[in-house]
């Protein structure tokens, strides 16, 4: 059973950083994708960034540098650094991963979520 745990949200200032951590256990499958969305009450969630196993990134133009996603493949672990927040980037953030077996079946995993909350 793959495993998310996130860590590293919090309450900034408008203009400050963050940096979010997302640690997988549980898997051996080395073709993936690990990202980062975010979601607000009464919204549909939505992706911040992603990047592959090969380290390919995607970004949402509201967080184009701004926001850097990374990996560190040995430890299972994505990183997402956030800075020059804004108070629209106030939302709980999720990890994500997908992965891809033998037999190209998908599989999703979501982590629980951690707060960002960006004051004005």
């Amino acid at each position: 059973q793959v495993r998310l745990v996130e860590s590293g949200g919090g309450l900034v200032q408008a203009g400050g950083s963050l940096r979010l951590s997302c640690a997988a256990s549980g898997s051996t499958v080395s073709i993936n994708i690990m990202g980062w969305y975010r979601q607000v009450p009464g919204k549909q969630r939505e992706l911040v960034a992603t990047i592959t196993n090969t380290g390919n990134t995607n970004y949402a133009d509201s967080v184009k540098g701004r926001f850097t996603i990374s990996r560190d493949n040995a430890k299972n672990t994505v990183y997402l650094q956030m800075n020059s927040l804004k108070p629209e980037d106030t939302a709980v953030y999720y990890c994500k991963r997908e992965e891809w077996d033998l037999r190209a079946r998908k599989y999703d995993y979501w982590g629980q979520g951690t707060q960002v909350t960006v004051s004005s």
